[in-house]
């Protein structure tokens, strides 16, 4: 058969009937909606591509951004029965990735059925390697592997310590799981668990935010490190309060400046070092070449469009971006690996790392148990 070649371009509305009709003919079930294909046509967090044969259109790709990182992933890819097999879902992959890459991707991801040898093979051959798998995946129930490929190539490995991922078990205790995760990290001998995680919440709370729970306090983030016997040092960029600017009640701000206090008498003393000042990008590489472990505040508008301050473990770096381990897992969207070693461009993460109309910026670095 003679090669084929195929001309490939941004899906329009105009495709819309033909990409239902395929999606039917192509999935027997997890099919995407009229609706959906609509919102990723016009939406900016993804690629939407098809191929074309003499102006006929013969298959598609949707490509899905995490948001506030450089991930792209594979989201639906479909090729009209009679082109199977001869080289349009290869040609739209590769589009994809130029796109990708194009857009500042640094990976590409995705979920493929673990029997679906032929599919496999295809990505093997572009470069995709299996990575994990995921249990009952599918809405028949059957598992799926995951794949990955680097497309931005990088000059140097990655560096970071070997650091364990947890999951929070509640939507205020970031900063305890992301302490467990680098407690667990430096030591061998740290014992996380979910009572840990509500302990250490207890002891660092701020007691309220804008709303609803308190958030954990650098301060007190850091005292809790220091009774489990490792060393820690904050960065932190402004005196008073935090987290205050948002709560309305006189009362309330009161028992926050009560709490802030407390935890300020408590540091005197010790051998926590507070630095006044905005953690530069030099020192967090350095921590993490000393094989020290950061855990880092930042704001999720760029993952959730929901300005929530958030703890993250700085988990390594390389040229392009910074790691993170981010606790926060939403099973309908993510899996438990998508939260593992984040890519975050080092362009982004300036702006990621602060909080509040006051842009608060704060870091911990902890280093292994004093002797």
């Amino acid at each position: 058969m003679n090669k084929c070649t195929f001309q490939i371009a941004p899906a329009t509305i105009a495709q819309i009937d033909w990409l239902v009709q395929l999606e039917e003919i192509s999935f027997p079930m997890d099919r995407l909606s009229r609706r959906s294909m609509r919102r990723f046509i016009s939406n900016d967090q993804s690629i939407f591509l098809i191929a074309y044969d003499t102006g006929a259109p013969i298959g598609y790709l949707i490509i899905v951004f995490h948001r506030g990182t450089r991930l792209a992933r594979l989201y639906s890819l479909a090729t009209e029965p009679a082109w199977r097999g001869r080289g349009v879902a290869k040609a739209l992959l590769k589009a994809g990735e130029v796109e990708a890459l194009r857009r500042g991707a640094i990976h590409f991801r995705l979920e493929v059925g673990n029997t679906n040898q032929s599919a496999i093979a295809l990505f093997q051959a572009l470069g995709f390697r299996e990575f994990g798998l995921l249990r009952d995946y599918y809405d028949d129930h059957s598992d799926a592997l995951r794949m990955q490929k680097r497309i931005r190539h990088l000059t140097q490995n990655s560096v970071h310590a070997d650091i364990p991922w947890f999951l929070q078990h509640t939507p205020f205790t970031c900063g305890p799981v992301a302490m467990m995760m680098a407690m667990a990290g430096l030591s061998a001998g740290y014992n996380p668990s979910l009572n840990e995680e509500l302990q250490l919440w207890r002891e660092t709370t701020t007691i309220f935010m804008t709303s609803g729970h308190g958030g954990c306090h650098p301060l007190g983030l850091a005292l809790a490190a220091r009774r489990r016997n490792f060393h820690a040092e904050v960065w932190l960029n402004k005196r008073g309060p935090l987290f205050i600017e948002g709560v309305r009640s006189e009362e309330k701000k009161n028992i926050v400046q009560t709490v802030h206090d407390d935890f300020v008498n408590q540091v005197k003393g010790t051998d926590i070092k507070i630095h006044y000042k905005a953690i530069d990008q030099n020192t967090l590489r350095s921590a993490c070449d000393g094989g020290a472990i950061p855990i880092v505040l930042i704001s999720t508008y760029r993952f959730d469009r929901k300005k929530v301050p958030h703890w993250v473990v700085f988990s390594g770096y390389d040229e392009h971006c910074f790691y993170v381990h981010d606790p926060d897992f939403d099973e309908k969207t993510q899996t438990m690996l998508d939260l593992q070693y984040v890519p975050i461009a080092i362009e982004d993460f300036e702006s990621m790392s602060s909080f509040g109309s006051s842009r608060l910026r704060s870091a911990i670095i902890l280093s292994a148990k004093r002797s």
